[in-house]
């Protein structure tokens, strides 16, 4: 005989869950009870705040592939968590966020707190259900699981009743899950061989989710055998060295002219693991709809999105992983001649786009970032929410490793602290620097306690110009001269940093950015770097501009 709550524990232990972030409540505090029993195999991270401790596990998701765990209380607690869940389905994440209930005899009364969550986040996961009987925990767990990885990843949310975790009961014991991945036929890796072979100026774009240090290592081996220049989607940089001759940069938002239109001029497209959203599309304009005026080969887990809005000539419903095992194996034939030049030309490109501009000014974010090239590791892991700021990242630094980048694909500012977060308490041994802005820092700021309480030693760099400064870049676009209600007034970062028990320092010049970034990484505490700049001087700089 278990409770539901020891039942579901015993669940996470058999599919290997090591991590939980939670923000505690009573309405599951019988699965919390059984966690303290198991604290040698599941180490619980206990938040300040319901939408940070889901992103922590949606993080700790795109950094592992496993499922990230989340556990919430009803009511407030899942609507904080729901922004979680929504990053996890644009990001395709597998994740899963269980809730605690109302008892089963309150359901449909409107008890305290009580929310119809099947209803609530079945627009926003893979699936949403809840679990009346502690008999069937272990079933529902399972399939969760199960759900979370296969096909195209993203979000579970499993509500469970709170007597329902009290109740005890006998229960069959499960097996872990298996995840399963299709795989390319030998007619499409056929077809495909010949497509690439007749083309004349290919372009592989890669992004989207399951990849692994293996697959980023088999897809540039394809790409070296057939000489396709590569491109990545919208803050999926870390899947290509960013330094290869072949790597050609990003499609996303704010996509270089020269790149936009190298799209526009190829002849074949051959895209693996992306979606073709909105953000690598240019708001599906880059590429024709139907019909497109040149060769298109989609390859995605999920087969419901082969077709869904791009008509392809060829559509493959493979993971990305069997894909890139599987197209590393093929012989490649004699590249079309030029093809050589063509990529070197999209290269040249992209390095014209990263040269460092001419800036006399006090503050240069764009020499700031380029300089930590020179002092991170391979493996340091980035992280970044959303706001002018990113520009600056994703331009300028080069990820070099798979899995390097942490950033939200949907755009969710308040992200980086808390991905930086989950990325430490995955990867203890490696730097991890969350950039942020000062907008996108006070959304997730208190979890710097978290972080003060585990002893992470993350990086923060918070860019202070006092201001929403994408949506002010967006305003003097489109309403010039009419900014309103985008400035902001901050605390003193530094200041704020300290009082948690963190180390913090200013920059107020270039110069004083290395120094203090060195002295950062050296601490035993996390550490807040505050750069300081006005909005004017941001917006100057910004690569959104160029």
């Amino acid at each position: 005989m278990r409770t539901g709550g020891q039942l579901l524990v015993d669940s996470l232990v058999i599919h290997g869950v090591d991590t939980v972030f939670c923000v505690p409540g009573e309405s599951y505090l019988a699965a919390l009870d059984a966690l303290r029993d198991v604290q040698d195999k599941i180490r619980v991270v206990v938040c300040r705040h319901e939408a940070s401790a889901c992103h922590m596990a949606e993080a700790h998701g795109k950094l592992t592939g496993k499922p990230g765990i989340c556990f919430v209380t009803r009511g407030p607690g899942a609507t904080h968590a729901s922004v979680g869940v929504h990053t996890a389905r644009q990001d395709s994440t597998p994740l899963i966020l269980f809730v605690g209930q109302v008892d089963r005899e309150i359901v449909d009364r409107e008890g305290f707190q009580e929310v119809d969550f099947r209803a609530m986040f079945a627009p926003l996961a893979k699936w949403a259900a809840q679990i009346d009987d502690p008999a069937r925990i272990p079933e529902y767990v399972s399939r969760a699981f199960h759900t979370a990885v296969n096909g195209r990843p993203g979000p579970v949310v499993l509500a469970i009743p709170e007597d329902t975790l009290s109740d005890s009961c006998e229960a069959a014991t499960p097996a872990a899950y298996v995840q399963a991945q299709a795989g390319p036929t030998s007619q499409n890796l056929e077809t495909l061989k010949d497509l690439i072979g007749r083309a004349e100026r290919p372009l592989l774009v890669i992004g989207g989710s399951g990849w692994n240090a293996q697959a980023c290592a088999d897809i540039c081996a394809f790409a070296e055998a057939f000489e396709l220049p590569t491109a990545v989607t919208f803050r999926r940089q870390d899947i290509f060295d960013n330094r290869h001759r072949l790597y050609a940069g990003v499609l996303g938002l704010g996509t270089s002219p020269a790149l936009t239109e190298r799209v526009k001029a190829s002849d074949l497209l051959l895209v693996v693991g992306d979606r073709l959203s909105e953000a690598a599309t240019n708001a599906y304009s880059l590429i024709e709809l139907l019909a497109p005026a040149r060769k298109l080969i989609h390859v995605h887990p999920d087969p419901n999105e082969l077709g869904r809005v791009y008509q392809a000539s060829l559509p493959i419903s493979s993971g990305v992983a069997s894909f890139a095992d599987a197209a590393a194996r093929l012989s490649a034939p004699a590249p079309t001649s030029g093809r050589s030049e063509w990529a070197a030309s999209l290269r040249a490109d992209y390095e014209k786009l990263t040269a460092l501009p001419a800036y006399d000014g006090k503050v240069d974010v764009s020499a700031i970032v380029a300089g930590l090239n020179d002092i991170l590791p391979d493996n340091a892991i980035l992280t970044n929410g959303a706001g002018a700021y990113a520009a600056f990242v994703h331009r300028y630094y080069q990820y070099r490793a798979y899995p390097t980048q942490l950033a939200p694909a949907c755009g969710t500012m308040g992200y980086g602290l808390p991905a930086a977060i989950a990325a430490q308490f995955a990867y203890p041994d490696r730097p991890v620097v969350c950039f942020a802005g000062d907008g996108c820092f006070l959304m997730s700021g208190p979890e710097l306690a978290t972080a003060v309480r585990y002893k992470l030693p993350i990086v923060i760099v918070v860019i202070n110009n006092e201001s929403y400064g994408s949506i002010r870049m967006h305003q003097d676009r489109r309403y010039p001269g009419r900014d309103f209600a985008t400035d902001l007034v901050n605390p003193d970062f530094v200041a704020f940093a300290r009082s948690f028990g963190a180390h913090g320092e200013l920059v107020e010049t270039t110069a004083g950015f290395a120094p203090a970034f060195q002295r950062a990484l050296e601490a035993e505490l996390p550490t807040l770097i505050e750069v300081r700049l006005d909005i004017e001087t941001m917006l100057a700089q910004s690569p959104r501009r160029k």
